[in-house]
This record gives C-alpha cells, sequence and structure tokens, in this order.
C-alpha cells in the first residue's frame, strides 16, 4: 500500500524540488543503487570503516554495482568473506519491484515497476533492427496535463530518485542479460573506440540507447534524473555514451541550459503545435513557456549542431495540428530561430476517452513531405506496443487505473451510505 501522499505543486510553476535521493527502507538498510562513489564511501566511514578501507570498499563495490551489475554481496569475489555480511547487514542493493511484465506482438516489452514505499510507474523496451531503446520514467505520475497523452491524466505522486531511475536501466540489463560475464572481466573487453564513455559498444547488444520519455517531465526532476544519468554514463560503471541518450522535454526552460551544460545529453522537445491557441491546448506549459521562447532556448542549447540536432517530437492529431499551413508554419519557425533540427512525426495513439483521433496516413505524408522540402528530416514514428499500452502517450498504470476505480466505487458507497 503506497505511504506517499499526492504533491500538491503545480506543473505550472516552478519545477517540483528534488527533496529526496534515498527512498527509506523499513529494515533500516540503504539502498546503494543510484549512489556515485563519494557517497557510498561517506556511508562506509559513517558506519564504522576507516577512510582508507571506506575509499577502497566504495571503489570495489561500485564496480559490482554498476559494471558487473550484481545484486548480492555475497557476488563481490574480491572483497574479503567477511566484510560480506557487513555489507548485507547494512546495505542493500536494489532492483525496482516487478509488478508485472509484458510482451508485445512487436517485440516491444512493457513493465509494471513499484517503488519501496509502494507507487507505480512504467519502464518500455523498444527493439529495432539496429538498436534497442530503453523508455525511462522520471517521474510517478505527471503533472502537466497535457491532453493528448495517457500520463497527463494521472496525478503527479513524486519524483522517482536516482536509484529508481537509476534502476530501470539495470533491470532492463538484467533481463536482456547484458552484464559482463566471467569473474572479473576487464573493461578493455567492451570498448567502443567511437563512443567518448570508451566502454561500451553497442555491437551484439539488445539495449543500445535511452530515452527520458517515460513517465513524468525530467527537467522538473532534473538533480535526480541528472545524478542517475552521470551514473548511467560512468566510464567505470554503466559507460553508455551521451550520444547515445536523449531527454524529453515538454519545454521546461529555465532549466534546459543546466540540461545542456551538466548532464550534455541529446535534447528532445515536445513541441506538437505550431500555433499559440493549438499548443496551449495540447501542452498547457505552453502558457507559461511560449513557443518563441521555447525554440529560442533551443537555439541557445549547449552543444546543439547539425552533428546533434535537436529533436522535435510532434504527435499527428486529425483536424487538429496537420494541415499543410501547420507544416509550413513549423518550417518557417525551424529555420527562422536557425535550428539543427529534425523532426519526428508521431501517429497519434489513442486511448480510451481521450477525444482525438489520428491523422490519416495521406495526411501525415503530406505533412512530412512539406517539412522535408524545407530542408528539415520529419520521419514517420511507427507506432509500437499498442497491444500493451505501451506507445508514446500511452503510459498509464493499470495499478493506477483500478486504485482510481476503487476510489470511485468507495466514494459511491459513502454516498449510499
Amino acid at each position: 500500500m503506497a505511504d506517499t501522499a499526492l504533491m500538491t505543486i503545480p506543473g505550472l510553476s516552478d519545477p517540483v524540488p528534488a527533496a529526496r535521493d534515498i527512498t527509506p527502507r523499513a529494515d533500516g538498510r540503504i539502498d546503494l543503487i543510484g549512489l556515485p562513489r563519494p557517497r557510498i564511501r561517506e556511508l562506509f566511514a559513517a558506519a564504522g570503516l576507516d577512510d582508507k578501507s571506506a575509499k577502497l570498499r566504495a571503489k570495489q563495490v561500485f564496480h559490482w554495482l554498476y559494471h558487473r551489475g550484481v545484486s548480492d554481496f555475497e557476488a563481490m569475489t574480491d572483497i574479503a568473506k567477511s566484510m560480506r555480511p557487513w555489507l548485507s547487514e547494512r546495505f542493500v542493493i536494489g532492483r525496482p519491484e516487478i509488478v508485472e511484465a509484458q510482451h508485445s506482438t512487436d517485440g516491444t516489452r512493457k513493465w509494471l515497476l513499484r517503488t519501496a514505499d509502494g507507487h507505480d510507474y512504467e519502464m518500455v523496451f523498444i527493439p529495432d533492427e539496429t538498436r534497442g531503446t530503453l523508455c525511462v520514467s522520471s517521474q510517478v505520475g505527471c503533472t502537466l496535463n497535457c491532453t493528448f497523452c495517457h500520463t497527463g491524466t494521472m496525478k503527479l505522486v513524486r519524483n522517482l530518485t536516482p536509484g529508481e531511475i537509476v534502476g530501470q536501466v539495470m533491470l532492463a540489463r538484467d533481463a536482456l542479460g547484458e552484464w559482463p560475464k566471467g569473474s572479473m572481466a576487464s573493461m578493455a573487453d567492451i570498448v567502443d573506440e567511437d563512443d567518448e564513455a570508451g566502454h561500451y559498444t553497442a555491437d551484439g547488444r539488445l539495449l543500445t540507447n535511452i530515452v527520458m520519455m517515460g513517465m513524468g517531465e525530467p527537467l522538473y526532476n532534473f538533480d535526480h534524473v541528472r545524478d542517475a544519468l552521470i551514473l548511467v554514463m560512468d566510464g567505470d560503471g554503466l559507460s553508455l555514451s551521451k550520444r547515445r541518450i536523449t531527454l524529453s522535454t515538454s519545454g521546461v526552460i529555465p532549466m534546459m541550459e543546466r540540461c545542456g551544460e551538466e548532464i550534455g545529453v541529446n535534447l528532445a522537445v515536445s513541441l506538437h503545435g505550431v500555433r499559440k491557441d493549438v499548443r496551449d491546448e495540447l501542452v498547457p506549459l505552453n502558457k507559461k513557456y511560449g513557443i518563441e521562447d521555447l525554440l529560442q532556448a533551443c537555439a541557445d542549447y549547449p552543444g546543439a549542431s547539425n552533428a546533434r540536432r535537436i529533436t522535435f517530437e510532434y504527435v499527428m492529431i486529425r483536424d487538429k495540428n496537420d494541415s499543410d499551413d501547420d507544416a509550413r508554419e513549423l518550417v518557417r519557425l525551424l529555420r527562422q530561430y536557425n535550428l539543427p533540427a529534425k523532426v519526428n512525426l508521431i501517429p497519434f495513439n489513442p486511448w480510451p476517452g481521450s477525444g482525438y483521433e489520428c491523422s490519416t496516413p495521406d495526411r501525415i505524408r503530406a505533412f512530412s513531405e512539406i517539412v522535408f522540402q524545407g530542408g528539415i528530416s520529419a520521419p514517420v514514428r511507427t507506432p509500437r506496443g499498442r497491444d500493451i499500452d505501451a506507445a508514446c502517450g500511452q503510459l498509464k498504470t493499470a495499478a493506477e487505473k483500478k486504485s482510481r476505480a476503487e476510489r470511485d466505487r468507495e466514494a459511491a458507497a459513502a454516498a449510499l451510505g
């Protein structure tokens, strides 16, 4: 049973503060997942190790956690047997609890996960011929209320901690069997000369890319998302290049520059409309941070270039944002701000009660052609995982829907009583 109250902070004000980085456990032990080496060292010292031992054990444990992916201190073979019970008594190596795992007919996989304090969220793995992308959540629920998005109908419960964010990546690598094998695998065994991190290769791996496009607005949980992604990119740990990571935002302008400077990953922006009235409806955050200011923030994004283009996500909704005039205005805006950009056209994925319909295939093709003729790449994304509600804009946990139904029944019973 969840024991955390819903957040009351509205989405159109300021980013939700990151109040905690560890979820307290009932047994008093501390979950090490999500913690960097210096923090692990501090905890070991606070638990009684001298400075030299704390530094050594932190280095060893960090390697086993993030490079080897072990979930049991007994598997840490270069740590003395007498030391392992000491670690187990005080610390734990966590993973998100799997409530349900679903497989789509197209190969997409979705996991319903649960936090230690009883809240549910989801992650999705999308395999393709040349890559495998993990869609990671940053919050339990969402506060932006984007009208085309099923997740937007949920209440925001709380931010996910760094451990709960990076734990999704680790759980996916568990499920895909992609941790190094052997007693003490050398980092040189997995070098990718094309990646800045220098220790990860996509060759032969299923999980090659990460997108922060799951439940929640990542920039409303900036500190925790940053800390988690730094662990993902750490060359001594998960070691995924920043060029293989994309963070999607609905346009939280005050945090975009920090994202480029402090994380440095690829940026995707949920645009979905080029006229104020339409974007105000589809993405209510537009009422606070308008299109022009958003595009200027994109133009100023650190690291943006023709080699690292900003991606604009554009969901195609029938008779709402899919006209030829909309396509031409999109081209005009991107040219005006001289943006190194590409546009992902996303056929709307329907969900009960949405009130919108997907644009016709012919309309989507015509829209794409206009944008392409304007000199901007505009591929049409193939919907994936629709049969398990794992497609873009469909993430909303079955547990949340059930709890809402239960609340409705309880309210009805109370009214009758």
